[in-house]
């Protein structure tokens, strides 16, 4: 990943992880900081409705008014801060719901379901994901 120029990032919550897992974790982030071909998002521990509740009290500690929050700043505040929102969530093994995954950040992301089980997904489900998502028309909440 490295010498392709990704960079590695986090969203979760490294606690109650190994020290070995947090270590390798820390040491991966670092390792891809200036790499700026392609963000690659790992999820470790990870819920959506965690992600929300860590950025309020991180508004909150910081002290921000009630009335200068909105959807923009908690956007910056979310583990994703400063990444585009998903234009396409591929959900796979057959489930058809989101499962605590990036709720907010996929609010008007196109959605594509497959029976396929991750490590089984192909690049033939990857290409038939994004051929049907060229066809939809995106209207991104209008």
């Amino acid at each position: 990943l490295h010498a392709n120029g990704v960079q590695l990032r986090h969203i979760g919550e490294l606690d109650g992880l190994s020290p070995v897992v947090r270590r390798k974790v820390h040491k991966a982030v670092e390792l891809t900081r200036n790499n700026d071909q392609l963000i690659l998002n790992v999820a470790f521990n990870y819920g959506a409705r965690q992600e929300i509740v860590h950025a309020i009290r991180r508004i909150i500690n910081e002290g921000i008014p009630a009335d200068q929050v909105d959807q923009t700043l908690i956007d910056y505040y979310l583990y994703t801060g400063g990444q585009p929102d998903p234009d396409l969530v591929i959900r796979t093994s057959g489930e058809q719901r989101l499962s605590g995954f990036l709720l907010w950040q996929s609010a008007y992301s196109e959605m594509w379901f497959t029976e396929a089980h991750w490590p089984a997904f192909r690049r033939v489900d990857f290409l038939r994901a994004l051929r049907d998502y060229t066809m939809r028309h995106r209207r991104h909440g209008r």
